[in-house]
């Protein structure tokens, strides 16, 4: 499978047109916000954050777009409706139930290209789009991850204790740095097909490790760039203040 994989890396590599966008989550941590709206039509000032990804996706090359919706799903629908208006084609497929973060491709897999993105609906980030896709190429992967630098911070004394329970080093309040997904992917549809099945719930996590466990080459692609994940009110709230404050960075092609 390992060489096959390798093969698969060797085809020579064409433009991405295509995008899939996971808007369909119910977005609860925003509630009571997003009773009324799904959490892609939440607006950054005078934008619906999902209008913003679009446009991004627009400027980086993408033509085509797929909408996996479920929860108010006809608020969407009726926002965007085929993507004329920003230059784009849009379908919707809407999940009788929730599927996970990439259950969904699945269904779609007779309709999407041979390499296309994969994002969530509240992706909010100024990376390059253009510049994940030339990694891609480079690195000849069957499946790219954007990854974000989050520096991450202990509210206590953390003391580290020996077998026998003597205290071996106090440190206040320490803060460490990690890689997390920003939600953002490039896939190659060959290596994911055969580990999907429909109607089958299934996260992004879940897909990437079966990718890497059937020997599928898995690259992270990052830069200095904003990110933020607005699921929480004082986060959204943050970034509101953001967009207004950086909006031609993340406007800009």
């Amino acid at each position: 499978m390992v060489a096959d994989a390798k093969s698969r890396r060797a085809a020579p590599a064409v433009a991405v047109t295509q995008a899939v966008i996971m808007a369909g989550g119910k977005g609860t941590r925003l509630h009571p916000y997003s009773a009324l709206f799904p959490k892609p039509l939440m607006p950054l000032n005078d934008m619906p954050i999902l209008e913003l990804l679009l446009r991004q996706l627009k400027n980086a090359g993408i033509t085509d777009v797929i909408l996996a919706v479920n929860h108010l799903s006809h608020l969407l629908e009726a926002f965007f409706g085929d993507g004329s208006r920003l230059g784009l084609n849009i379908r919707y497929r809407l999940e009788d139930r929730p599927l996970g973060t990439a259950g969904a491709l699945a269904s779609m897999l007779d309709e999407l290209d041979d390499t296309f993105f994969v994002t969530n609906g509240d992706l909010l980030t100024t990376l390059s789009l253009k510049r994940m896709m030339q990694a891609h190429r480079a690195a000849e992967a069957d499946f790219s991850i954007g990854v974000f630098e989050r520096e991450v911070k202990i509210d206590f004394g953390l003391i580290e204790l020996d077998g026998r329970d003597r205290m071996m080093a106090y440190r206040e309040k320490p803060t460490s740095s990690h890689f997390v997904s920003m939600g953002v992917y490039l896939v190659n549809k060959d290596i994911i097909a055969d580990h999907l099945a429909v109607d089958e719930y299934l996260d992004m996590p879940n897909l990437v490790l079966k990718v890497k466990g059937n020997g599928g080459h898995v690259h992270c692609f990052h830069e200095d760039c904003i990110w933020l994940d607005i699921g929480r009110p004082d986060d959204f709230a943050l970034a509101q203040k953001m967009f207004i404050e950086n909006r031609a960075l993340f406007l800009e092609p």
